[in-house]
């Protein structure tokens, strides 16, 4: 009886494992450029990467969770997440995503299904987790950015950096605005939080690994089969072909022509490559420094919406499933676009 149940819990894994090896056969045999090498190399090595961190992050949020944890990082941001009727939760959440995104989505939906926290909440918390996620990849791209382009580097920083805030605070006044009645219950300091939860380690690891397989294989069943779909979307160069077009459209419109190189280059797979060309042209005067920044903005508002197809789609479908995973992708890259173009055109005006 255990076995049968176990096997049909694990049905939607087969079938992702025989829908992965359609496409990976199909990829194949229409791509002549395809080789051993690149199948190894650009797909198999980052897929296995990417859901051994994806594990990592799991285990870590069921590991906060099980030891009571969470209302101990739920303290650090709570003055936030207190104003935006979001609790205690929710901020440790933010907290974790500080140090791993992956972590901090599996706790908002093991909260989200264990009915602790609303779907709203979850949504906000999700796009707040925008902010964590800016100084997560920070130290990476600023010691990049900067030496190359100099002040309109910083320039750049400081307008990404202005809409993360600005997007931020909408979301948590759309909190305290929509969210009082409706979360009083689970925000209130009488709930009742996971401090209670076994704390000794042989309870907490029991939990993980009573839980950690099923969740595991079903983040695998769709971040698989989507990772090497888009990976061969990738190879036939259709974000490549999307990419240009609305670099070229774009930059035509709003920005000198010169500048076009500088937004082209910085959706190349090697991104430090945009940077460097923006650099280039800036030190023999074909840019004005204000033309070079608003020239990396534009790049940065088309390539991440594009880049996050191509690497947030899979995991954000795998630990959300397909419908909530993505209305919360399109939502924070919408967000995120709309909260850029704001911050740029005031810049543009007044700057």
């Amino acid at each position: 009886m255990i076995s049968e149940k176990r096997a049909s819990g694990y049905h939607a894994v087969y079938i992702s494992v025989a829908v992965s090896a359609v496409i990976l056969t199909t990829g194949i045999y229409f791509d002549d450029d395809i080789s051993l090498k690149i199948i190894v190399s650009g797909l198999l090595w980052p897929l296995v990467r990417l859901m051994f961190f994806i594990g990592i992050g799991l285990v870590a949020g069921q590991v906060i969770e099980a030891s009571g944890w969470t209302k101990t990082l739920g303290v650090l941001a709570s003055p936030l997440f207190r104003f935006g009727n979001l609790g205690h939760m929710c901020s440790a959440a933010f907290t974790t995503a500080f140090f791993s995104g992956a972590a901090a989505n599996a706790m908002l939906l093991d909260f989200y299904k264990e009915e602790k926290i609303s779907r709203r909440q979850l949504y906000l918390t999700n796009l707040i987790n925008q902010l964590p996620a800016y100084f997560l990849h920070l130290p990476t791209t600023f010691f990049i950015v900067v030496p190359l382009t100099g002040q309109a580097g910083i320039l750049y920083f400081a307008i990404t950096f202005a809409a993360t805030l600005l997007r931020t605070s909408g979301f948590l006044i759309y909190g305290h605005l929509r969210l009082s009645q409706e979360t009083q219950s689970q925000t209130g300091e009488g709930q009742e939080f996971s401090d209670q939860a076994n704390k000794n380690s042989k309870g907490i690891w029991e939990g993980v690994r009573s839980k950690f397989p099923k969740r595991f294989a079903g983040v695998a069943t769709y971040v698989i089969p989507i990772y090497i779909f888009v990976f061969f979307l990738n190879t036939m160069g259709i974000f490549s072909l999307a990419r240009n077009w609305v670099a070229t459209y774009v930059v035509t419109t709003f920005i000198p022509i010169e500048a076009l190189s500088v937004v082209i280059l910085s959706f190349v797979a090697e991104f430090t490559s945009g940077f460097a060309a923006a650099g280039a042209l800036l030190e023999t005067g074909v840019l004005t420094i204000k033309q070079t920044a608003l020239a990396l903005i534009i790049g940065n508002i088309i390539a991440f919406p594009i880049r996050a197809l191509r690497h947030q789609l899979p995991r954000y479908m795998g630990i959300f499933a397909p419908k909530m995973g993505i209305s919360l992708l399109l939502m924070g890259q919408g967000f995120r676009v709309l909260s850029l173009i704001i911050v740029t055109v005031i810049y543009y005006y007044l700057g």
